[in-house]
């Protein structure tokens, strides 16, 4: 192929006088040509972490998959993302260590821009963790809200998306999640009916503690949690990364994601993307951000179109959805405090 595409090009710019058609010629057939080779060099070249970002991002999208399936058996991926998936802990039963954080008397809430090589984002900082609450859609299982009218209407100053949801049709009501919901210390939701099932857990207990990784409904009342959803994968659990080779099999998209610090300060993150200005990130930028800024305990949050971070009155990214933001079944928010102190 490489000899033809050598040949073909000689032959063009031996022409004393190519003209317009000659050179229409030229651009049709370079256009063909890198749409020929370049899924060839992307799963059959010599660059793996290539190769898993893009089966990761078509994979994990469900609508995509065939994408990986044209150059690879199902057996190789599944290879190439256990590899570089997360390895939760927690699944082969690690427990999250308790942490004690004593009695929080800041209101304070602070707002980061990030900047990446590929991203923008926000990272929000609430000092106070027993200022977290779920906030659900009031439509459920019909529909979702949007995370500002889930937000706007528990009179929360702060909200990301949180839970995902079965997207039937690909209409993206927003309106059957996946897992369950806990709110107040009740069970609202419990999609398997079962509460000793182990499910993807992201929840606070009674003292603000973020509880992430595989749980039972059985468990996360023994710890004492009084809010909670479903999602994953924990990215960092008792301090460790969870990701430790390739950029964690999700490929690169928008993201929200949750973590929190020793001493207690919970960190909502969101990535922007799917445009110039910010591609996305993947699950290993996500780790990795957090770590930087201190938390012992994350996990990633639904993201793609859900994306969203709300704080005092609107949203401040930029959700990829062309009409604005997604309809979710559930978020994370700040409840409201007396003389709260914003940045």
């Amino acid at each position: 192929m490489l000899k033809a595409y050598g040949k073909f090009t000689d032959r063009l710019f031996r022409w004393k006088k190519p003209g317009w058609k000659a050179a229409a010629a030229f651009i049709v057939f370079q256009i063909f040509f890198a749409c020929i080779t370049l899924p060839l060099f992307v799963f059959f070249g010599p660059f793996d972490g290539v190769k898993s970002t893009v089966v990761g991002a078509s994979y994990r999208t469900f609508k995509h998959q065939y994408i990986a399936e044209l150059f690879l058996s199902k057996d190789k991926i599944k290879r190439i993302l256990e590899e570089v998936n997360p390895h939760d802990p927690t699944e082969k039963g690690e427990d999250i260590k308790v942490l004690k954080f004593g009695v929080r008397n800041t209101d304070r809430i602070e707002v980061l821009n990030l900047r990446g090589i590929d991203y923008t984002g926000k990272l929000m900082i609430v000092y106070d963790p027993t200022r977290i609450k779920v906030g659900y859609s009031s439509q459920i299982p019909v529909s979702g809200e949007t995370t500002s009218i889930i937000a706007k209407k528990n009179g929360a100053v702060a909200a990301v998306n949180a839970g995902g949801f079965k997207d039937g049709g690909w209409v993206g009501t927003g309106g059957t999640p996946i897992g369950f919901i806990m709110h107040g210390g009740k069970v609202l939701f419990n999609e398997s009916g079962n509460e000793k099932a182990r499910m993807d857990t992201i929840a606070f207990t009674e003292d603000g503690m973020l509880i992430v990784g595989k749980h039972s409904i059985e468990k996360l009342k023994e710890y004492g949690v009084r809010e909670g959803v479903s999602f994953g994968p924990p990215l960092i659990v008792n301090g460790e990364p969870t990701i430790t080779k390739g950029d964690g099999g999700w490929g690169i998209a928008p993201r929200t994601a949750i973590g929190q610090c020793e001493n207690g300060e919970v960190l909502l993150l969101v990535i922007d993307g799917r445009s110039l200005k910010s591609l996305g990130a993947t699950l290993r930028d996500m780790q990795d951000i957090l770590l930087k800024y201190g938390a012992v305990n994350a996990a990633n949050l639904d993201g793609g179109s859900s994306t969203t971070m709300f704080f005092n009155g609107r949203v401040i990214n930029v959700p990829s959805d062309r009409l604005g933001e997604r309809a979710v079944p559930t978020v994370f928010m700040v409840s409201p405090a007396e003389g709260s102190e914003h940045e």
